[in-house]
């Protein structure tokens, strides 16, 4: 493939794009950081907008791209999705329409509360704007999906580990009190079984993901050699981990249902049965040696994990957090910029 293979190209979910594109847009990321770092970058995105469309909260999606597409000599704009007529019933194809005439790319988020935890509901209103833009359309996260951020996760666990094939990833469930939908989760899976990783999913009775997706990644793993497993012990999953990913999701029947009808109050007695889900220090060191905490952010401190462990010598959260902005660069470039 040539990078211009990818102009135009919506980005719904990682499993869309090719694993060469994958890796193209990874060793693009690589030269914007030494390029960043040196003080060169090529304006890559100049005089382009990004048109980013929230329907739900962000920290580090929002300042990432808004940074990324500055970086490259463009501008993202952020738009929160209640100031807009959209809210007052206007269509998505409407919006749409408007948006690919005024700029280049169309980010949008939506997931968790603004489709009162419904599954799919989020993912079927990005592909709605994909369906009617005729520019890249981005899923900044959705209730099923978040590919730039699986993205720039397999970056840094290749910048840390090296070579990722064969390498044990442990995406682990924890305890919060929050209610948070699989789209992280589910895109990592799909990302890191298709670069050969040993992925381990580890989590309490009730809190499995999307059988589908898991399906679909247990054949990526039998393509790259990597294996998909899981486990209800988060200490036997943990021992000789490189990689761990502590993090909450919802309950199963409550993704399936929707919070309406199963009930916060309900979802959260199910979350408190298994406060011991937690990575503590004492957990860390079942793992091999060299091995890594990561986290897509924010994390629930003291509840997902200790604070010895996200600020310990294991944690690579920031290096992971800046990341975002050399993945997404990349992303702009090559989806709307001038490569």
């Amino acid at each position: 493939m040539t990078l211009t293979d990818l102009f135009g190209k919506d980005l719904i979910s990682s499993q869309d794009w090719t694993i060469e594109e994958i890796s193209a847009t990874m060793e693009l990321a690589r030269s914007i950081k030494i390029g960043r770092a040196s003080g060169h970058v090529p304006e890559l995105f100049k005089n382009r907008t990004m048109f980013m469309l929230f329907y739900n909260t962000s920290t580090r999606t929002r300042a990432s791209f808004e940074a990324a597409a500055t970086m490259l000599g463009g501008h993202a704009q952020f738009i929160d999705f209640a100031t807009t007529r959209g809210a007052e019933g206007e269509s998505v194809k409407d919006i749409a329409k408007m948006y690919e005439r005024l700029g280049h790319v169309l980010g949008v988020r939506i997931l968790e509360s603004a489709v009162d935890y419904v599954y799919g509901r989020g993912n079927a209103v990005v592909r709605e704007y994909a369906e009617h833009a005729k520019i890249p359309v981005i899923n900044m996260a959705d209730d099923m999906y978040h590919p730039s951020q699986a993205i720039t996760d397999l970056y840094t666990l290749k910048e840390k580990l090296g070579r990722v094939e064969k390498k044990k990833y442990v995406l682990m469930w924890t305890y919060s009190d929050k209610v948070r939908s699989w789209g992280s989760i589910q895109d990592e899976m799909l990302i890191a079984t298709r670069f050969g990783m040993d992925v381990v999913l580890a989590y309490p009775p009730g809190f499995d993901i999307d059988e589908n997706l898991v399906k679909l990644a247990k054949k990526n793993a039998e393509e790259s050699g990597g294996s998909l497993t899981i486990s209800h012990s988060y200490r036997e999953a943990l021992t000789g981990a490189d990689a761990v990913f502590p993090r909450s999701w919802a309950s199963h029947e409550c993704v399936m249902t929707g919070m309406n009808r199963f009930g916060r109050e309900r979802e959260i007695e199910l979350h408190n049965k298994y406060r011991d889900w937690k990575l503590t220090r004492e957990l860390t060191d079942l793992m091999s040696k060299h091995g890594i905490v990561t986290h897509v952010l924010p994390v629930f401190r003291g509840q997902e994990a200790d604070d010895d462990v996200m600020d310990g010598p294991r944690s690579v959260i920031y290096d992971q957090a800046e990341n975002l902005l050399y993945v997404r660069a990349a992303i702009l470039a090559l989806v709307a910029g001038r490569i």
